[in-house]
């Protein structure tokens, strides 16, 4: 059947790509792997005929359709890990110290010259803002001076505690585990329980903290209400993160990151390949620093792995005493060609969000140390898909060390199981890539898209949980119970003088 032209030429039009877009983006977190996520993002929209400028602490270097503008922001890398495991390996801590953080880079990024120029031209030159939203709405407040539909990225999976505020929407703490929580899901009672009490004490503590540093430093965007965004980008795959209820305004991109691998140094190729009995591949990231980890846990490792078949590379900054003869060490590694290739059996990790999706996607078993934030509840969903082992480094002992790498390396088991997550990892009806460049010309295509948005966006914290419904039914049950009283208590005593009066005629 022939379709008529005017049909067709209006199905072109209505699905046509728009023209290219003008995009502001800004990366408020001075963490390495929080770039890297967003840095992909940005790419695939430059890399679809889209002009992108962004200000960012980690500049690469300008390209076609691509401008940076540099912002300097305090970083966090290679940490004592002692210092790291006390500062962020605490919710007390780790929650009020990302709020402080978050506001004082909002303040600098507002501060700087280009921004302020931006901010104050009373005019947009954009189409839409991307940004990082961490702990603080200040992330926000660009898209608010502007009057421009708001996208944020998430480089981890979803932050527990501002669910309710970037999402309208907050989880099911019988359901979805926390953020920071040491479990992929909560199936025991205690699970359960402990995930409740950290969502409400992680969202007491984000409200609390927020209110202290308005009263001691208050900001101009402290002064309007927080943009909503339109959208959000979150590092997140089901294979990866355990299913849960999702709005629509949250595309998940989990993986976006990873690269065609490249061609491996040559020094670090022979060793692989000169490998018998294949390669473990061992580093925790760019945050702490390997060699400040106490004596007795670099001990536990270098016993351990002196004893393993295999040859290890290991991420290690400076020199190494007693180094095992089958360990190389550099400060560091091209991790993604690494682990893709054929002759690596394990990956040993800290459990970083990028390191596990380069993990899924290469089909490399994980022995897990999770140090601190996402990094627990991301080893777990590994152990639960099959394809890995969870160990606590302060606790570490040789020989469990000895057993879990051998177990892991042997065993098929975890092998087969990280081969079938991986090809889970990549069936998908589009690439990360084409989801972004997709989702955000629908979101100018369509004003800002303020279709996606949850209702709850639109309802007070009472009405949200449902307090004046369960108000309302408290004094309807009641009512009724005191009707119920008053009813009986009148039959009772019409009852009671009818006794009284018929007892006399029957005597």
């Amino acid at each position: 059947m022939k379709l008529p032209v005017f049909y067709i030429f209006t199905v072109l039009i209505t699905f046509a790509s728009v023209d290219a877009l003008q995009i502001l983006a800004i990366e408020n977190v001075a963490g390495k792997s929080h770039w890297n996520f967003l840095s992909a993002v940005l790419r695939s929209l430059s890399d679809n005929g889209h002009n992108v400028t962004v200000f960012t602490p980690f500049p690469d270097g300008n390209q076609v359709n691509y401008t940076e503008v540099y912002i300097e922001l305090p970083a966090k890398v290679s940490m004592d890990a002692v210092d790291t495991f006390n500062t962020f390996g605490k919710s007390e801590v780790l929650i009020p110290l990302v709020m402080t953080m978050t506001r004082h880079f909002c303040n600098i990024i507002y501060e700087q010259k280009d921004m302020l120029e931006i901010l104050n031209s009373g005019k947009s030159n954009f189409d839409i803002i991307i940004t990082e939203v961490l702990s603080s709405e200040c992330t926000s407040y660009v898209a608010f001076k502007l009057d421009l539909p708001l996208i944020y990225v998430i480089p981890s999976p979803m932050v527990s505690n501002i669910e309710h505020s970037v999402l309208g929407d907050v989880s099911n703490p019988a359901t979805v585990s926390h953020l920071m929580a040491h479990h992929a899901v909560p199936r025991t009672f205690a699970q359960r329980f402990s995930n409740v009490v950290l969502l409400g004490f992680s969202l007491f503590a984000l409200i609390y903290k927020e209110m202290e540093l308005k009263k001691i430093d208050p900001q101009p965007y402290d002064l309007v209400k927080p943009k909503k965004p339109s959208l959000v980008f979150m590092n997140t795959h089901h294979i990866t993160d355990a299913p849960r209820p999702m709005p629509a305004s949250v595309i998940q991109v989990g993986g976006i990151h990873l690269k065609t691998p490249k061609s491996i140094p040559n020094d670090i190729l022979e060793f692989i390949e000169n490998s018998p009995h294949g390669v473990i591949y061992f580093t925790f990231g760019s945050v702490v620093s390997m060699s400040t980890l106490p004596d007795h846990i670099q001990n536990a490792f270098k016993e351990a792995l002196a004893q393993v078949p295999q040859r290890v590379l290991w991420k290690y900054e400076g020199e190494m005493k007693d180094k095992p003869i089958n360990v190389m060490t550099s400060k560091w590694f091209p991790q993604r060609d690494i682990l893709m290739h054929p002759n690596v059996k394990l990956f040993i990790s800290h459990g970083g969000i990028s390191g596990v999706y380069e993990a899924v996607d290469a089909g490399v078993p994980v022995l897990g140390f999770p140090l601190f934030y996402d990094q627990p509840r991301n080893i777990e969903n590994l152990v639960d898909a099959g394809m890995g082992i969870s160990m606590d480094l302060l606790t570490i002992q040789k020989n469990d060390l000895l057993k879990n790498i051998l177990e892991l390396t042997n065993n098929e088991k975890y092998t087969k199981n990280a081969k079938i997550t991986s090809e889970r990892f990549k069936d998908r009806p589009m690439s990360p890539a084409e989801s972004v460049v997709y989702w955000t010309e629908y979101v100018v295509r369509h004003k800002g898209a303020p279709h996606l948005r949850s209702h709850a966006f639109n309802l007070t914290w009472y009405q949200y949980f449902l307090l004046d419904v369960v108000v309302v039914i408290l004094i309807f049950i009641a009512l009724v119970i005191l009707i119920t009283y008053k009813v009986f208590k009148i039959v009772y005593y019409k009852c009671l003088k009818y006794s009284q009066t018929i007892k006399p005629k029957l005597e």
